[in-house]
């Protein structure tokens, strides 16, 4: 009745059931996995060490800046330079701007070190002149979506975002492709406490992982349900042909 299973048909329908289901498993567990992966970034994000407890490590060993290095507590010499305002940054509900100096370091490259936070109308302090040792929580270059881009639209001497694309063309030192955020800010300003790494939150790329995840499942199941109803309506037309009922 069921010899119907060893035609080349169903040969190749068979082969073909025994490579989709795992294949089908492996894919919807991988993609699990990076829903997982991005649930613990995010959960370790959160619990950025603390950098009054950290002992400061050298800004080059600790570049390029990843999710295990964000955060961290780096220490740089030089001397400051060109200063800027990032306007539209909020602290504690409250409108105001960071206000980032260049550090222009001992190696020749400038490291952007935002001083603090500066209240909306209040005056930026200068910085200190002569040789200085700044340590600061590390950041990742922030990416053109978070503000207006390098200075679009803005008066001079302020930035939309944080990064060395956006400081290339106004300044003529070669810029670290990071920042740091000072903990110990001067009079009148309020340190900016380190954010996580960009691509540590559940956005939308984590559930699109957990919805691919439910759709390689489903898509195991779909090749199983198939192959049970070819297989139903192959042994009942085999049936009804040795009953002598169809031709």
């Amino acid at each position: 009745m069921y010899r119907f299973l060893t035609t080349p048909r169903w040969w190749g329908i068979n082969v073909f059931v025994l490579l989709a289901i795992p294949f089908c498993v492996f894919m919807g567990t991988w993609q699990l996995g990076k829903f997982e992966e991005r649930v613990d970034n995010h959960q370790a994000a959160e619990r950025l060490p603390d950098p009054a407890k950290q002992k400061a490590a050298p800004l080059d060993s600790l570049l390029p800046v990843n999710t295990a290095t964000s955060g961290r507590v780096a220490e740089a010499s030089g001397r400051y330079g060109e200063q800027f305002l990032v306007p539209d940054r909020r602290l504690d509900d409250r409108d105001g701007a960071y206000v980032l100096t260049l550090l222009k370091t001992d190696g020749g490259r400038a490291l952007p070190v935002v001083r603090g936070w500066l209240p909306a109308g209040a005056k930026a302090p200068a910085p200190p002149a002569g040789e200085v040792t700044v340590t600061g929580a590390l950041q990742a270059s922030e990416s053109a979506g978070k503000g207006g881009g390098a200075a679009g639209g803005l008066p001079q001497g302020q930035l939309g975002v944080i990064s060395a694309a956006a400081l290339v063309n106004l300044v003529d030192d070669e810029v670290y492709d990071a920042w740091v955020t000072q903990a110990d800010s001067p009079a009148g300003l309020t340190p900016v406490p380190p954010k996580a790494a960009a691509g540590t939150g559940l956005d939308v790329k984590a559930f699109q992982n957990l919805g691919y995840t439910a759709e390689w499942f489903v898509f195991a199941g779909f090749v199983v349900f198939m192959w049970f109803r070819l297989f139903r309506r192959e042994a009942e037309a085999s049936r009804d042909k040795a009953l002598g009922l169809t031709d």
